[in-house]
């Protein structure tokens, strides 16, 4: 299947939108556009987008970070292919292609997070060579902004 991987520039980032919310319908859309805009111009923050024929079919956030234990590291996030693509191998060209931008970049590893429901995407990351290191923990401290 022949998809491409491209950044999206910061004025692409509304393009997203309608897959971030296949991911997340939960939060409120001007809620949901703000933090990714703030997130896009005051933080580290990228989005890949995935293309079939012009056609934008999947996004992967993407966060550059340094950490204490792992060094510098890139971590997916929000990763999303449309369902009826989903299972044929784009998930794993993905990372190949996430695997080779981070050591061109010098990153030292790849880490995420994933739901603990979606164990469709837990097989494929242990496919991937992914090791589980410790459990996510979020406290919800505005009711009704995080989805738990």
């Amino acid at each position: 299947m022949q998809v491409q991987f491209r950044f999206l520039d910061k004025e692409e980032m509304p393009n997203m939108f309608p897959l971030l919310r296949k991911v997340n319908d939960y939060t409120e859309t001007e809620i949901l556009k703000d933090r990714i805009l703030s997130m896009a111009n005051h933080q580290d923050y990228r989005c890949i987008g995935i293309f079939m024929e012009d056609k934008m079919v999947g996004i992967c956030g993407l966060w550059h970070l340094t950490r204490h234990y792992s060094g510098k590291s890139l971590e997916p996030d929000h990763i999303y292919v449309e369902t009826e693509l989903q299972g044929k191998g784009i998930g794993k060209q993905l990372f190949q292609f996430l695997d080779n931008y981070a050591v061109e970049n010098g990153y030292e590893c790849l880490e995420l997070n994933t739901y603990t429901g979606n164990t469709k995407s837990h097989k494929l990351y242990y496919n991937l060579g992914f090791k589980i290191l410790g459990f996510h923990f979020v406290k919800n401290l505005n009711s009704g902004r995080i989805h738990l």
